[in-house]
């Protein structure tokens, strides 16, 4: 059964209507044992936490519920932050996490050939398919993904089978879908469909994943006045929702701008931003709009580490934000690059080549280290005082000063560019 609702204009779908259609989800099913996939707290606004204590409570009294978080490479949650995420309804005894060095398995391999044909012959390896364990556990009657479809830096639009394959994925396929994203371009593919990672996850999903009892549950959020408005919910297994919810977040959660913009100012929330690699969501989703020459500011009382696990925040500090070519020199010279490719798109992505000014306005790092990795560094408090996110609204600000900025709240939810670069 596919399932597809649009919010009428200004409004958000009601948590009546969302509940029925979650309901309607799962109607007519035999159910003794269900997994569920929601995304982490970087996903805070996806509505997906709000989705997963629904199933939980539709499901809890009828058959054991599990909750698996997609976390990919990010930090387990802890109990405070699923409290966060999810509300009081999801005990933590039922959340398990998932790590993708060591839970994975194989289950088949995207062959060189197909790679170098959709990478337009910039890469050419294979990427083997792995998966937590647990999707391949036959006890499970049904599987649900859960999560967010909006612009993305590695796959071009996030979520479907994404949440999959590098949410519950292993470290080869997360490693080399997003250096293949990274080497094809950002700008190439934020905001679209079929990337040439996306043809990637799209072939795992034809050849591999066609016996896991998976159901999909898509979101397109946006944010306004702090509040999130569920704007549309897609459930089924058919790529076609996929499709309608990518043209519906095109529609929400793009913002085009007709001037490059010279100085931007981005807030990261704290419950949601812990590191410079999720962080780094102020800087790809932005620098299609940003002028050459320009400067972004980037208030991040919350980022204390720049790799989510250990292993990634050595490789960043070592070689630091240096660009695309500065990176790829050394990947074909450096072994630990070479074996975290994942690391090595992180740097690319979190890079403005040159390009514009980054400067972090941090607590929980010191100077010398957010100088060490290249990036320019102001204290929080002083940020703030300057460009105070209480006081100013997404968009254009004038300062009391005079100066003129673009403020974003979150840069989690949207892309921002040039329609003139977006169109090519």
């Amino acid at each position: 059964m596919n399932i597809s609702v649009k919010a009428a204009d200004n409004r958000s779908i009601s948590d009546d209507v969302l509940k029925e259609s979650l309901k309607k989800s799962i109607e007519g099913r035999k159910l003794s044992k269900v997994l569920l996939l929601p995304p982490d707290l970087t996903r805070l606004h996806s509505y997906a936490g709000k989705i997963a204590a629904m199933y939980y409570n539709i499901l809890k009294d009828k058959c054991q519920v599990d909750i698996m978080p997609a976390v990919g490479t990010h930090e387990a949650l802890t109990e405070e932050e699923c409290l966060e995420f999810f509300g009081p309804d999801i005990p933590y005894s039922s959340v398990i996490t998932h790590n993708w060095r060591t839970d994975v398995v194989k289950v088949g391999t995207v062959p060189s050939e197909f790679v170098k044909e959709v990478s337009e012959g910039l890469i050419d390896y294979s990427i083997d398919v792995e998966v937590n364990k647990r999707l391949l556990d036959k006890t499970y009657d049904l599987i649900i993904s859960i999560g967010q479809v909006v612009p993305h830096e590695v796959v071009g639009m996030a979520n479907y089978t994404k949440n999959i394959l590098v949410g519950c994925g292993g470290k080869s396929i997360i490693d080399r879908s997003h250096f293949l994203g990274a080497v094809y371009g950002m700008e190439r593919m934020m905001g679209r469909d079929h990337s040439p990672v996306r043809k990637v996850f799209d072939y795992a999903e034809e050849h591999f994943l066609k016996d896991i009892p998976l159901m999909y549950v898509l979101t397109v959020t946006t944010v306004t006045g702090g509040n999130v408005n569920l704007e549309g919910l897609f459930i089924g297994r058919e790529r076609k929702l996929f499709e309608e919810a990518v043209k519906l977040s095109q529609q929400k959660n793009l913002t085009f701008v007709d001037k490059p913009l010279e100085k931007v100012v981005v807030y990261l929330d704290e419950r949601e931003f812990k590191s410079t690699w999720v962080g780094g969501k102020a800087i790809y989703r932005t620098r299609m709009a940003i002028a050459d020459g320009g400067e972004l500011i980037i208030l991040a009382p919350g980022v204390r580490k720049f790799g989510e696990d250990d292993a990634i925040d050595k490789i960043v500090r070592k070689y630091g934000y240096v660009g695309k070519m500065k990176i790829l020199e050394y990947y074909k010279a450096n072994d630990d690059l070479k074996e975290n490719l994942s690391a090595a798109a992180h740097i690319i992505h979190g890079s403005s080549d040159g390009r514009f000014s980054v400067t972090y306005a941090v607590e929980k790092l010191s100077k010398e280290e957010i100088e060490g990795v290249n990036y320019k560094y102001m204290p929080f408090a002083e940020a703030v005082e300057k460009y105070n996110p209480a006081k100013l609204k997404d968009g254009f600000n004038t300062l009391d000063n005079g100066e003129e900025i673009f403020f974003i709240s979150n840069p989690a939810i949207g892309l921002w560019a040039r329609k003139s670069l977006f169109e090519k």
